[in-house]
């Protein structure tokens, strides 16, 4: 909708990708990645509906690789982090992960997002 953020999941990390509306808004070429962790989707530079999830299994070394690439240097340089999906901060059985801390995670970095 109009005036709300627009926010996307890799590897669990919710991003506010408002900033890049021209890419990620409606109608834009990377809209079908928004509103969902697409983690696969990502890895394999897809927009196939099969894809746009956080499914990683089966995916090759490259594929693996360039996941982090964008990560890192695209979601992760550009946009801040807003949350965390389900899956990094809730057990199998849906209990909270007492264990879980956001400095803990691999990405985190306390200079950009605090």
């Amino acid at each position: 909708q109009e005036g709300q953020p627009i926010y996307l999941a890799v590897k669990g990390v919710v991003f506010d990708v408002t900033s890049g509306k021209e890419f990620y808004g409606k109608g834009a070429p990377y809209n079908a990645l928004v509103g969902k962790d697409s983690t696969r989707g990502v890895a394999k530079m897809s927009l196939d509906p099969a894809d746009l999830t956080h499914d990683t299994t089966g995916l090759t070394e490259e594929e693996l690789k360039s996941l982090d690439d964008v990560f890192n240097n695209v979601y992760k340089a550009k946009y801040p982090i807003v949350g965390y999906t389900s899956r990094r901060i809730l057990n199998e059985d849906g209990s909270p992960n007492l264990d879980f801390k956001p400095e803990d995670q691999p990405h985190f970095n306390i200079k950009d997002e605090f």
